[in-house]
């Protein structure tokens, strides 16, 4: 007769019981994650929009061999969409028909955007007016220092990729906030999402009058004299330029043991840096296609020839076909991409201990508990959602447990407070197996996120087995 288990054995194999990260790791896997984040870090700050993204990608990417035009086995494989979206692929030996293994990530993050025609002056100051981009909560917008990026394509048809604020040399600009004297009408009765207007989110740049005090908007003319001396520009310049304003300051550790890290743009770049630094780490030809999708537009939905609603992705496998020396017939990619598994590589919002109300707890996120695998996004009734079939998060499921990956499982919020949307649906269309699966973020769209270091790693280690097994 078997004897009878013990309580605290059966609670150990029959319960769900998740741990910290710091209490699953090794002291030496611990090292190992830390001196992760400081790739991380580094690629956060060279990184404030998704051009600059894509710029270091690209440069990572080639220093490990891959190329629009490879020869050498594996064949790594690039590809860039427009500078603001871009694909790595390492070609696998099974054929593509059968299906390919894909992370796709976003590298395009909340911000402002200066419009068109942005300069003007008012009570002798120099401005420039913005369009917020993605869902921001613009009273954290205000009030603190600003840097400016952006690409202009000047009269003469030449490019200008322009950064100033992010130097400790370089100026910064701000959004002046209404002072608490005078407030009580105009700010203090207002919902908070309506006490700053959407037209007020103006950038201060100059308070110097042109020195001819005959001419008209002096302050405005010594602005564009100071842009036409330094880079070149006139006015009409900035009707085809780019131009992204976001929080200037710099990557930071954050906590007494440093165990975080603060930072602009975490969601999504922290999957997108995880997402390539696992496929740079793919040196042998893997049994399947791997492929890392980076794409743009996603904080508005994913529209526009660089976000998930484009045909890029067709375009990439009908290459990786020829690179396998196949024929890419509609039928073929049709194969392919039904046949594929992906990950959506997106963020997923921690319970924040000061507004614990707005998740349950028991199917919500926690900092420092792992990779987050969430079943399905949207919002309400899961409108909006894709929705991650039970064999398929089985799949996953096994995947990360028999390779040592530490992962939590969580929705975002009560099923009434809210929700959100990542990429996933759209991918999802074409018939492939897709389930979201990212890094956990406090404060996420704010200019200053925190995530762990711990979740970091484990988001990478995450993406490289789903790519080896």
């Amino acid at each position: 007769m078997a004897a009878k288990k013990k309580p605290k054995e059966i609670e150990k194999t029959l319960k769900l019981s998740p741990k910290p990260v710091w209490d699953v790791l090794t002291q030496k896997e611990r090292k190992t994650a830390l001196d992760f984040s400081k790739g991380y870090k580094k690629f956060l700050d060279a990184a404030r929009t998704e051009r600059e993204a894509v710029r270091e990608i690209v440069t990572m990417a080639k220093a490990k061999g891959f190329s629009e035009t490879p020869s050498k086995k594996p064949l790594k494989y690039l590809k860039i969409n427009r500078e603001k979206s871009i694909a790595l692929a390492v070609i696998g030996k099974k054929p593509l028909t059968e299906g390919f293994r894909i992370v796709t990530s976003h590298i395009d993050a909340p911000r402002l955007d200066l419009k068109q025609n942005p300069l003007y002056e008012d009570v002798d100051l120099a401005l420039l007016r913005t369009h917020y981009y993605g869902g921001i909560k613009k009273y954290q917008w205000v009030a603190i220092p600003l840097a400016i990026h952006g690409t202009i394509i000047k009269k003469d048809g030449t490019k200008l990729n322009l950064v100033l604020g992010e130097d400790d040399k370089d100026p910064v600009f701000t959004i002046c906030d209404l002072l608490p004297h005078l407030s009580h009408k105009t700010q203090d009765t207002k919902k908070l999402r309506d006490a700053i207007v959407g037209e007020k989110l103006t950038i201060l740049v100059g308070s110097i009058p042109f020195p001819d005090e005959e001419a008209k908007e002096r302050f405005k003319l010594n602005i564009l004299d100071i842009l036409n001396k330094r880079w070149g520009l006139v006015e009409e310049d900035f009707l085809s330029a780019e131009i992204e304003v976001v929080p200037a300051f710099k990557t930071r550790d954050v906590g007494f043991d440093e165990s975080l890290i603060g930072g602009y743009g975490q969601d999504d770049r922290v999957c997108a840096y995880c997402s390539l630094q696992a496929i740079l780490s793919v040196e042998k030809q893997p049994e399947w296609t791997s492929i890392a999708l980076f794409l743009d537009k996603e904080e508005i939905g994913s529209d526009g020839n660089t976000g998930a609603k484009s045909t890029f992705l067709e375009l990439v496998v009908s290459d990786l076909f020829r690179l396998q020396k196949k024929n890419p017939t509609s039928e073929a990619l049709r194969q392919a991409l039904f046949n594929a598994k992906a990950l959506s590589a997106d963020v997923n919002g921690a319970i924040n201990p000061n507004y614990q109300d707005v998740h349950e707890k028991q199917n919500a996120a926690r900092l420092g508990y792992g990779v987050c695998v969430t079943k399905f996004t949207g919002s309400g009734g899961k409108y909006n959602a894709n929705d991650a079939s039970a064999e398929y998060v089985g799949e996953i499921r096994r995947l990360f447990n028999e390779n040592g990956v530490v992962w939590q499982m969580a929705e975002l919020g009560k099923v009434d407070e809210g929700g959100g949307g990542t990429i996933a649906k759209y991918l999802a269309e074409y018939g492939m197996d897709m389930i979201d699966c990212g890094t956990v973020l406090l404060g996420m769209h704010s200019p200053f996120e925190i995530s762990s270091k711990m979740d970091v790693y484990e988001t990478f280690k995450a993406y490289k087995v789903f790519y080896i097994g």
